[in-house]
């Protein structure tokens, strides 16, 4: 995938797209990562780069389940990796939850189709009866794009990695004058 989406064509692909890039450069902080380091926390934050996938897989596959009519679900204690949970395991998680948004969505007739306020949280207002589906797709951009930035800063205090090198290393892009892609350490 490129550093940019391509033209969008409508509302839905954009705002589908938009997600889909940030899942994308999300991802991307772990690219090359040993299971150790994925559970590291370098900087100031108790966050590591397994714990915020897992965070944002969860948050999405809840909202989601909202918009589908569900109850939704409880993401746990989930900005932290499990002894037993693999890079692999979460990332594959990760991907079943995009592609259940994918089929939601587009199976949706009208994305300002009402999606109830959750009651039971308290930083949600009281006096909203509904969001609207295009809403909870927006929110999600932004709670993936906040958690992709978390995200950025704690590989490059890992390993000094950003994230177009990272984009070059993993698509295989040539070197260039004002890009080199990112190598593992020797």
């Amino acid at each position: 995938m490129p550093g940019m989406i391509g033209p969008v064509a409508d509302e839905r692909d954009g705002l589908l797209d938009y997600l889909a890039q940030q899942r994308y450069v999300l991802c991307l902080t772990t690219y090359g990562l040993t299971e150790q380091q994925i559970r590291a926390t370098p900087t100031a934050s108790a966050l590591c780069l397994g714990g915020i996938l897992k965070h944002v897989s969860r948050t999405e596959r809840a909202w989601l389940d909202v918009v589908a009519g569900l109850p939704p679900t409880d993401p746990g204690a989930d900005l932290w990796v499990a002894p037993w949970e693999t890079l692999a395991d979460l990332v594959e998680e990760y991907e079943s939850v995009a592609n259940r948004t994918e089929e939601i969505v587009a199976g949706l007739g009208d994305l300002g189709a009402a999606v109830p306020v959750p009651r039971d949280v308290p930083w949600f207002p009281d006096d909203v009866p509904a969001w609207s589906v295009r809403w909870v797709l927006l929110h999600l951009i932004e709670e993936t794009a906040r958690h992709a930035g978390h995200a950025d800063i704690i590989r490059e205090s890992l390993d000094g990695a950003t994230a177009f090198a990272l984009m070059a290393a993993a698509e295989q892009w040539p070197d260039t004058p004002w890009l080199t892609p990112w190598r593992p350490p020797n």
